[in-house]
């Protein structure tokens, strides 16, 4: 797909990844619709994106709630034009064990809250916005692209019983959508990051960040803009749908 003048959404766009893929897809003349709860962050962003000559509108939504989904993909579509992108990227982490013990004593649990919450964000939060993206799609006879932010925590991650869960499901929508909306001429991918540089890793204690990162065979950690361009990659490339595109130095979960 040629990006130049498309509108393209992204959820979770008020930084780290979300911005990082504004940037680079703003960059190359698309017209982004940044798509967050937090309408502060969300202004810096529109703010910082202006400052590179990039046009962006910011929309307030919760990915997880169905009527805030319906509002605010319409409100994108009455505001900058037809929907061509999105970028389905909002999540969020609520790690835990299923169970812990000591000395046979159960300490603690992964909490239903845990668990649904993250299921919420980023399971039904990625359905809801692709159900809207692709009817606004069809209706407008856009052949346009949807990718989705899995994880190679998708093949299971000791303490992230509910993210791994839910960004498994994610490659699975993936798949099922692509084979679905091809007859209507939209193309669906993933890509699904190692470890990258954000806020998220920037808060980890030293140990634990050194740790991972030796873990990794480049010995590094990926950068938002490594990510960006995978997902720049899956929008250009014509004939990528269906498959999840892994970028993570080698590193296999």
């Amino acid at each position: 797909m040629h990006i130049q003048d498309k509108v393209i959404a992204i959820t979770g766009g008020a930084q780290g990844l979300g911005l990082a893929m504004a940037k680079m897809l703003g960059e190359r003349g698309a017209r982004i619709a940044l798509i967050d709860m937090d309408a502060a962050r969300l202004d810096q962003a529109v703010n910082v994106l202006a400052d590179s000559h990039i046009q962006a509108q910011a929309f307030v939504a919760n990915v997880a709630e169905e009527s805030s989904v319906i509002e605010v993909f319409s409100d994108i579509r009455e505001k900058i034009g037809p929907l061509a992108g999105l970028v389905n990227n909002a999540g969020i982490t609520r790690d835990g064990l299923l169970v812990k013990a000591k000395d046979e004593e159960i300490v603690s649990t992964m909490s239903l809250e845990q668990w649904q919450r993250v299921i919420d964000v980023n399971l039904t939060g990625v359905f809801l916005c692709g159900r809207e993206a692709a009817s606004h799609m069809v209706e407008t006879g856009t052949q346009g692209v949807i990718v989705n932010i899995s994880s190679i925590s998708r093949a299971g991650n000791m303490g992230q019983s509910n993210y791994a869960a839910a960004k498994a499901g994610v490659a699975a929508l993936t798949v099922t959508w692509a084979k679905e909306l091809a007859r209507y001429g939209i193309r669906v991918g993933a890509v699904a990051p190692g470890f990258i540089e954000t806020e998220m890793t920037a808060s980890m204690r030293p140990e634990i960040l050194e740790k991972i990162t030796k873990g990794v065979p480049l010995r590094r950690l990926g950068l938002p803009e490594n990510i960006a361009d995978s997902v720049r990659y899956i929008f250009e490339n014509d004939y990528y749908s269906g498959r999840v595109l892994e970028c993570d130095g080698a590193l296999r979960i």
